[in-house]
């Protein structure tokens, strides 16, 4: 590995790094930093200087980075992180936060909690970028290695550097088209039926469906989509069941009926997830507080929202 003078480095060319590591084009990177694509380039053509490396191959139509160029951006993540900080550590005004934030959040946590999250980033902090990417099942690395800053997942991944803080708990119901059938009234009648359900990847279940199948509550899943927002197209005018989270109801649902489920279900926990460098840093700290009082008007919905079936 060649050596370089890091004296020759400065965020903005540590920033540039990591723009088109995330972004894997000059195109998606001039667009994260607000700047022409040409500049990029120029920057772009200037780390490669300094570091002696490629940094980024051509592949296909796109580029991809070379393994230097990975290691390191995940360094350039940790001392941008450092640098933010330094720079907030007399005093802290979101209105003059200047960042990208990125949250890790499959469609369901991201659809209930982050529109609220982003109306008041726009109202108390207009220079913060929320950026949202999918968190699948959350790893350790993911916020070791910086590529978010906080997740938001029913499945905390266990660490001794990872907190985490209870959002909301919400309940299964079953949803159904009432204008084509009514609501299963028996156990009977919900393992007879066809249903639709959310396979995120390839061998991986909801966690509901892997609880219920392992307690012998068989179900024949008859369609099965990438996320909760491919239920409803197959719910409308079909016999078709999906059991999901109550809290659809309130958007992604509506029109839609829902019942309880005739068989025993567990709740669906939801959490931030973040990690031990961040818990003392007061931006950080404040867009968290903005998290759980987005998480606190779910919980009012949870109490208040009117069931499509209220004997049900």
């Amino acid at each position: 590995m060649s050596k370089f003078d890091w004296s020759n480095l400065d965020a903005r060319l540590l920033q540039l790094l990591v723009a088109v590591v995330d972004t894997g084009s000059i195109t998606g990177a001039a667009q994260r930093l607000g700047v022409t694509q040409s500049a990029v380039s120029h920057l772009l053509d200037k780390l490669r200087g300094i570091t002696g490396d490629a940094l980024f191959v051509k592949s296909g139509r796109g580029i991809v980075a070379t393994a230097r160029a990975e290691a390191m951006a995940v360094q350039a993540r940790e001392l941008l992180g450092q640098l933010e900080r330094f720079a907030r550590s007399g005093s802290f005004d979101p209105a003059d936060w200047q960042t990208t934030f990125t949250i890790a959040a499959n469609d369901f946590q991201r659809d209930v909690l982050l529109p609220g999250l982003a109306r008041r980033l726009r109202e108390q902090a207009p220079g913060v970028a929320l950026r949202v990417i999918p968190s699948d099942v959350p790893s350790l690395d993911i916020l070791r290695l910086e590529r978010c800053q906080l997740v938001i997942s029913p499945r905390p991944p266990e660490g001794s550097d990872i907190l985490q803080k209870r959002l909301f708990e919400d309940r299964y119901r079953v949803f159904y088209d009432p204008a084509v059938r009514s609501a299963p009234a028996s156990k009977a009648d919900y393992l007879a039926a066809d249903h639709v359900t959310v396979v995120y990847e390839p061998r991986r279940p909801l966690d509901l469906d892997q609880h219920l199948a392992e307690r012998g509550i068989q179900r024949r899943f008859a369609v099965m989509v990438p996320g909760f927002s491919g239920l409803p197209p197959f719910l409308r005018g079909s016999q078709l069941l999906a059991t999901a989270p109550g809290l659809l109801q309130t958007h992604l649902m509506q029109g839609l009926a829902s019942a309880r489920v005739p068989v025993p279900c567990p709740t669906l926990p939801m959490y931030m997830i973040w990690h031990l460098r961040h818990q003392n840093d007061a931006a950080h700290r404040w867009l968290r507080e903005q998290l759980e009082a987005v998480a606190r008007e779910v919980n009012q919905a949870l109490e208040y929202v009117p069931r499509a079936r209220p004997d049900q």
